[in-house]
């Protein structure tokens, strides 16, 4: 019987699907500002069968890093982009760059909150 339509946990517990993280598999995680008030995150993959995978599984996608960034879903602006094997995603910072209590003025640094994630590839 096929597995395709079980979740991606339930397909690992049957040893059908291989987990690996975003720093594994992406040949790009970066996050940078677009503009003083938001932070936009860029996930690419170096070819088309891995980034097919993840993108079918669903797992990278807005409500991902609404969870990962504490921000609500509305405020993620997600895209997918087939032609350059990436997903994007745009968030507002919470302190503008900059500002007083900025940590991150360059907003090069908030990727590493998605690193960690698993992909059923």
């Amino acid at each position: 019987r096929s597995t395709e339509h079980f979740p991606h946990r339930i397909r690992i517990s049957l040893g059908t699907t291989q987990m690996r993280t975003i720093q594994q598999c992406a040949v790009m995680c970066r996050s940078k500002n677009a503009g003083p008030f938001e932070v936009t995150i860029d996930i690419a993959f170096a070819d088309r069968e891995t980034y097919e995978k993840v993108k079918a599984s669903g797992v990278v996608c807005a409500q991902l890093i609404a969870e990962r960034y504490s921000v609500a879903v509305g405020d993620v602006i997600f895209t997918a982009y087939d032609a350059g094997l990436a997903f994007k995603a745009t968030i507002p910072r919470a302190v503008s760059a900059g500002d007083f209590g900025d940590t991150d003025v360059y907003g090069c640094q908030q990727h590493a909150l998605l690193l960690d994630v698993e992909l059923p590839v």
